[in-house]
């Protein structure tokens, strides 16, 4: 065992500290001198003399400043600076130092310095004997068989002594007595101990018990010792077998005992002590079959009870046998007789039979619904034949009877499976003996479940915080919902649906497992997109009829920092440079860098930091507002051209940042510009101008956008009221005469931008139909042009262009089969990727934008007030290709409508034939239907 004072640390003084580590290049002595101590000396006590025996000057002992390092964490040793003697410093006990390890030598350096030099020294310390030995207990307690051998060994407790050598455990001594003897015995490792053998045999009648003493001796002078005390019992041998008091017992009992009564108690003593004198009783092998069932025996007192129902009728008496044998080895058996005679009583109970049950009953049966038959009867005559029935009080049943003996059970009240699913009734039958018997029974009856409870749940609406950018499928809501009704009607059926009019939400964010309700994203939520999704569960159950429920799911988006800082100012991949006179002083705002995270809260949250410069100590950066300014004078000996790089880093986990580049140039300044801005109070001024004009700016750009949203909001109130009007005058005056197509410029009208440019065209009769949209290849307004005569019919393409002009590829012959793909259709299902040369409007506003477009147009050309860029009456056409061309030189284009790009045409006798309409997607259809109902 290693001993404490080996296991701590090394001494932790920095002086000791630095003299170890330059041990590899000290000069060592060869010699080691060593000294011998006994354990045990007082402090103080000498060693020896080290100036003496290391060959050292006494006088500059002092100056060399002689130290001692041991490796344990306790200093035992110490020099005598003044004489050179080594003393004893601290306690030394060898048995804390070393154990029991046979030799304990405790290793020293002795370090002098001026010059530097190392000394190894070595000291003995030597054991003395101090210890006493010891027993681990103080009494040793031995059981020993009077039947036991001679010969036989029985392990003693053995002492510890912590002293070594002739100190240590040598002999072990034992008290005179007749019967034992004791042997010593020695281990593999030296040590002793002992055993006892018995010499002679015991006798417990003789002597029960002995007292010896255990004494163990060290080797020590004067010898040291310890004592243990041995008590040792002497245990009986079963010589004496159990014999009863009496050996046949008599009793009477009645049939209807109840189990447990005492019958009788039979006696049985034995001679023996301890085990061989405790007697055990049971049951002889020669009863009868059926006794155990009976009656029961105490295995200990000997008392017969009954365990089981009598019945005279079956048996007037019973003859039973039990045997008593003690708890020693190869015990004697005794045995004796009990006869028992059965007293008559009124001990035959009622029997129920249960003819037929009528389970599960509906929770909606009608009250008197029979439930079940019984009859009862009994084996008793007479009074005590009189059976009576009755159930627990509170339940929705009764029983009546209509024939003796019978009884009908039937529904009293109201049932409901959810309150109680299922009933165990008790019914009692009770006969009139003296005293009353009973039987008892249980029905059980099953109620069976309607639907009529709807879903439930915890909560009527649930708000879910979901972070950005989560794993698609993973699961972020699990709906509490269940339903009380039995499980074919509470099999539920979870389904989402958009709250408002806004739709496309379950299908493209988020969709709902329907049979445990656990609702999952499809796609990574973005906080910066959209940050609050309204929905509606649907909850629907198993039942018939359907019962359903609706629970609102809020489900709120929480930012996450997933976006660098952005650079505002100076702008990326322009090139800044910043002026900067020489002798500005300290203090001097250079420029400001401006940063901007997209991210909110603490994740948008900036801080600018100095991250490279060509002279670090010239520059210093606001941490929070990034303004850059000088941290000192800028000196002449500063380089003329400075390039800073300024990290922007936000405040999320994990932080994102990004940098931004700035170019100083440092030039001479002139004696003008130093009188006019004394102290750098220009740079300040001119500071404050700019805070104040950035303002300015702000609020005016607020202020002309308010206005411009103003302006449209009135703009298409305007045109909004002038279309209802147009709808609720006259078909007359709307309508003078059947005219040429009517080409709305959407581009022109300042609608929608030029990417999205549509081209409608109208009759004069298009109130009645719906109108068609093209949306071509071109990015202009005259590309739209062209693209409308190019595709238009040939006679109208020579009356505006003249005589002999064609336009520039023909139609195909019409198709009475052709229909609008589904890649055509506007609105939501026309919104797949279609075709370059034409796309449909993809939602609802642009299609409402251009039917207001057209319908002012038609308003404008109908009442002749308002041109297309024209005259009156000529619907904008005479202003561009001359004034003799007016309305009547164009046909009606009403019953052929065509698709410029294509080789199919469109005919409202196609439209009327196929049972849709030409064109238009499901917002279109809904209006041209209100305007023929109109």
């Amino acid at each position: 065992m290693v001993p404490e004072a080996w296991r701590s640390g090394l001494v932790s003084t920095g002086r000791v500290v630095g003299v170890l580590f330059l041990l590899g290049a000290l000069h060592k002595a060869s010699a080691v001198i060593r000294y011998e101590i006994l354990e045990e000396r007082e402090k103080g006590f000498a060693v020896g003399n080290v100036v003496t025996d290391l060959d050292l000057d006494l006088r500059s002992l002092s100056a060399r400043r002689l130290l001692v390092v041991s490796k344990a964490s306790r200093r035992f040793f110490e020099v005598n600076r003044e004489t050179g003697e080594m003393f004893v410093n601290e306690r030394l006990d060898r048995e804390e130092l070393c154990g029991t390890l046979p030799s304990c030598t405790v290793t020293l350096e002795l370090v002098v310095e001026t010059p530097l030099e190392l000394f190894s020294a070595e000291v003995v310390i030597q054991d003395i004997n101090d210890n006493n030995p010891a027993f681990p207990t103080r009494e040793m307690k031995l059981e020993i068989s009077e039947a036991v051998a001679p010969g036989t060994r029985f392990p003693l407790e053995s002492a510890h002594d912590p002293d070594v050598g002739s100190n240590s455990l040598q002999t072990y001594e034992l008290s005179r007595n007749e019967y034992f003897a004791l042997r010593v015995q020695t281990r593999e490792d030296s040590t002793k101990y002992a055993e006892l053998v018995l010499e002679r045999a015991l006798d417990r009648e003789r002597e029960p018990s002995l007292q010896l003493v255990l004494t163990a001796l060290d080797g020590g002078t004067p010898a040291r010792s310890a004592s243990l005390p041995i008590r040792i019992t002497v245990l009986d041998a079963n010589d004496n077998a159990p014999t009863f008091n009496q050996s046949l017992y008599r009793a009477r009992v009645l049939e209807d005992a109840p189990p447990g009564t005492r019958v009788v108690q039979v006696r049985a003593t034995d001679l023996d002590e301890g085990p061989n004198g405790e007697i055990i009783y049971s049951f002889g092998s020669h009863n009868r079959a059926g006794v155990r069932e009976l009656f029961s025996l105490d295995l200990v007192t000997g008392v017969l009870t009954i365990k089981g129902r009598l019945d005279f009728e079956d048996t007037k008496l019973h003859e039973i046998y039990i045997q008593a044998k003690d708890k020693g080895a190869n015990p004697e058996g005794a045995h004796c007789k009990v006869l028992v005679e059965v007293v008559d009583v009124n001990d035959n109970a009622p029997e129920i039979t249960v003819t037929s049950v009528y389970s599960p009953v509906p929770e909606d049966a009608p009250l008197g619904t029979v439930i079940a038959l019984l009859s009862v009867t009994d084996l008793d005559a007479g009074e005590n034949g009189l059976v009576t029935c009755e159930i627990p009080p509170g339940l929705p049943f009764g029983l009546t009877s209509s024939l003796k003996n019978y009884f009908t059970l039937k529904t009293s009240a109201a049932l409901d499976r959810e309150t109680v699913p299922e009933y165990n009734l008790s019914i009692t039958a009770r006969d009139a003996g003296a005293p009353s018997l009973s039987a008892l029974t249980t029905v059980r009856v099953q109620v069976s479940d309607i639907n009529d409870n709807p879903p439930q749940s915890s909560q009527s609406s649930y708000d879910v915080y979901v972070e950005e950018n989560n794993l698609p499928g993973v699961p972020i809501l699990n709906l509490s919902v269940w339903d009380p009704d039995a499980p074919q009607n509470a099999r539920l059926s979870f389904f989402l649906l958009e709250q408002g009019a806004e739709t496309g939400l379950v299908g493209r964010y988020f969709t709902i497992n329907r049979d445990n309700g656990v609702v999952s994203s499809l796609v990574p939520l973005d906080y910066e997109d959209r940050r609050e999704f309204e929905l509606t569960a649907h909850i629907s159950d198993g039942g018939t009829p359907v019962l359903t429920a609706n629970i609102s799911v809020n489900i709120f988006v929480t930012d996450r920092n997933d976006n660098a800082p952005q650079v505002l100012y100076p702008r990326p991949g322009r090139s800044s440079v910043e002026m900067l006179p020489r002798g500005t002083a300290a203090g001097h705002v250079v420029t400001r860098v401006v940063g901007w995270d997209p991210d909110a809260g603490h994740n948008a949250w900036l801080s600018y930091s100095l991250l490279g410069a060509p002279n670090q100590s010239l520059f210093a950066v606001g941490l929070h507002t990034g303004q850059v300014s000088t941290a000192r004078p800028v000196q002449d000996t500063d380089s003329p051209r400075q390039t800073l790089t300024v990290l922007i880093k936000d405040n999320g986990e994990p932080s994102l940042s990004t940098t931004a580049t700035l170019t100083v140039s440092v030039t001479e300044e002139s004696p003008e510009a130093r009188a006019e801005f004394p102290s750098g109070s220009a740079p300040r001024e001119q500071n404050k101008n700019l805070t104040f004009y950035l303002l300015l700016s702000l609020i005016l750009v607020s202020v002309g956008f308010a206005i411009t949203v103003l302006g449209v909001i009135i703009f298409k109130v305007y045109k909004w009221k002038q279309s209802r009007d147009l709808y609720r005058g006259p078909v007359s005056s709307l309508y003078r005469t059947p005219g040429p197509s009517l080409h709305a410029d959407a581009v022109r009208g300042g609608l929608v931008p030029p990417h999205l440019y549509h081209q409608v065209y109208l009759t004069t009769d298009s109130r009645r139909s719906d109108p068609l949209l093209k949306k071509p290849g071109a990015a202009s307004p005259l590309a739209s042009r062209q693209n409308t005569l190019r595709s238009c019919d040939p006679v109208f393409y020579r009356q505006v262009l003249g005589a002999e002009s064609s336009p520039p590829g023909q139609q195909a012959p019409p198709n009475t089969d052709w229909r609008f793909s589904q890649a055509q259709r506007p609105g939501t299902s026309g919104s797949q990727n279609g075709d370059e040369t034409g796309t449909w409007p993809n939602n609802q506003f642009d299609t409402e934008m251009l039917q207001a477009m057209i319908l002012a147009s038609a308003s404008e050309a109908a009442d002749g007030s308002s041109t297309l860029g024209g005259g009156a009456g000529t619907m904008g056409l005479s202003a561009r290709y001359g004034p003799q061309f007016t309305l009547q030189h164009v046909p009606d284009y009403r019953q052929n409508v065509y698709i410029p790009g294509s080789n199919a045409t469109l005919t409202n006798a196609a439209g009327k034939r196929d049972g849709k309409a030409p064109a238009g997607g499901n917002g279109n259809k809904k209006k041209s239907g209100k305007k023929e109902k109109k």
